[in-house]
């Protein structure tokens, strides 16, 4: 496997705009699919539901058969080994106590001037659909991402949607984390069926206010199209990653953690970013090594993503390299520099960063304890990863008392006129 190679001073702007853009961004016809879905079952509710599960995911169901019964997840948790269940347990702890930290003050108060009062009272959301993906496998440490904040927050009613494994049914590991997490109403669809149901509710499945989780390109288009009918949260589409060397990286670390991300999918993006051509002289080879120590299928993940969306950035500087990071506001990124801590301050945009050679992107996608939930696509320039706060709103609170009132009348009174609402004005003005 030869990956892409490019000299980041030598790119032609496709190139760049390429790389750039990733696949997430290029949905076009995707969106197309999913406004045509979207509205088939806006209008027909079940029944087109099930019939785009068939015809997607190849699995037919009942209405009655989509939402998972307490047995089914009791007899997850149950048939799942010991070990698996050892590893959910031992994430939920870190992810919850990280979590937990983030929580704000349900109501704060401070003086503005004599007699006048402001503060917030923070209330959880009152409902929240959580999207899991199944396609390339099992996912129980995005449940956990999810669900754990949100269980954290104490948002009354917790949805999950996920697609059926061929079987029709929701994998162990999937149901076993409900069932740790505390998550008892879970759904067997997915993709653009699985937005736009909770978008608009059906027979079935309820009507959520927020939709938050990964998916592929298809779920991402069916959140952008209909982003007017639910909250669809962060940009969380094909995952990404960038690892950042200097020429004192370990080569056997970097190709190890240069992979991860690469394996999720072929629309996925994967970088090595470095100004040492002698580093990635050595990295590729132990690359090609390491691929044949995985699955046949995961192997051909890395090798499409390293010779599409992924691949070598060569750069003339480690400042070069920090620049081309920022711009590009990956989902995941590694330094792995020899100073990684001088490095961080100068990183401006990026989901997550983990620094130095013990922390590969595998520890805070499963049992670190930050959220692994980020995002993608450039959006990390804006967006923050999952947390708390996705699952509270915020109300502001104010108080004047009489005398606080008679301080600030006149100044309320100018801004009504300058600014032409009369009734503002008579508000305060005629106020006794």
């Amino acid at each position: 496997m030869q990956p892409n190679i490019y000299k980041l001073s030598e790119m032609t702007a496709e190139q760049y705009d390429f790389i750039m853009r990733r696949a997430e961004l290029d949905i076009t016809e995707q969106m197309k699919v999913a406004t045509e879905v979207s509205n088939d079952i806006k209008a027909r509710g079940d029944a087109a539901v099930l019939e785009y599960t068939e015809k997607f995911d190849r699995v037919k169901l009942t209405a009655e058969q989509m939402k998972v019964t307490p047995e089914e997840i009791e007899a997850g948790y149950k048939n799942l080994d010991a070990e698996t269940r050892e590893a959910i347990e031992y994430a939920y702890k870190n992810i919850y106590d990280f979590h937990e930290k983030q929580l704000p003050e349900e109501m704060w108060f401070t003086m503005v001037d004599n007699g006048l009062m402001v503060g917030e009272k923070t209330t959880p959301i009152v409902d929240v659909c959580l999207y899991v993906p199944h396609g390339k496998g099992s996912f129980p440490s995005v449940l956990c991402m999810l669900g754990i904040p949100a269980v954290v927050a104490k948002v009354p009613r917790i949805v999950v949607v996920t697609p059926p494994n061929e079987k029709g049914e929701v994998d162990d590991a999937i149901l076993a984390a409900a069932k740790i997490i505390g998550i008892t109403e879970i759904y067997k669809v997915g993709g653009i069926q699985a937005v736009a149901a909770v978008a608009f509710g059906t027979e079935t499945i309820p009507k959520c206010h927020k939709i938050i989780g990964p998916g592929n390109s298809y779920a991402t288009a069916a959140k952008r199209v209909l982003a007017s009918y639910i909250d669809a949260g962060l940009p969380a589409g094909p995952s990404e990653a960038i690892i950042l060397c200097d020429d004192k990286a370990d080569p056997e670390k970097v190709a190890l953690d240069w992979m991860i991300e690469a394996e999720h999918g072929p629309d996925s993006a994967s970088l090595l970013v470095t100004h040492s051509a002698e580093l990635v002289e050595k990295v590729i080879p132990i690359v090609n090594r390491q691929l044949e120590k995985i699955s046949e299928q995961r192997r051909e993940f890395v090798t499409t993503n390293f010779t599409t969306y992924g691949g070598v950035i060569l750069t003339d500087s480690l400042e070069e390299s920090i620049k081309f990071v920022n711009e590009y506001a990956p989902e995941h990124m590694e330094v792995m520099t020899e100073k990684p801590f001088e490095t961080l301050p100068k990183i401006k945009n990026a989901g997550e960063i983990l620094l130095g050679d013990y922390t590969p992107v595998t520890l805070c996608n499963f049992v670190l304890g930050p959220n692994a939930i980020l995002p993608t696509g450039g959006f990390a320039k804006t967006y923050s990863s999952v947390s708390v706060n996705d699952f509270l709103k915020r109300s502001s609170v104010g108080y004047a008392s009489k005398d606080g009132f008679e301080g600030v009348r006149g100044y309320a009174a100018r801004f009504a006129d300058v600014e032409g609402f009369d009734t503002h004005g008579l508000a305060v003005k005629e106020r006794k």
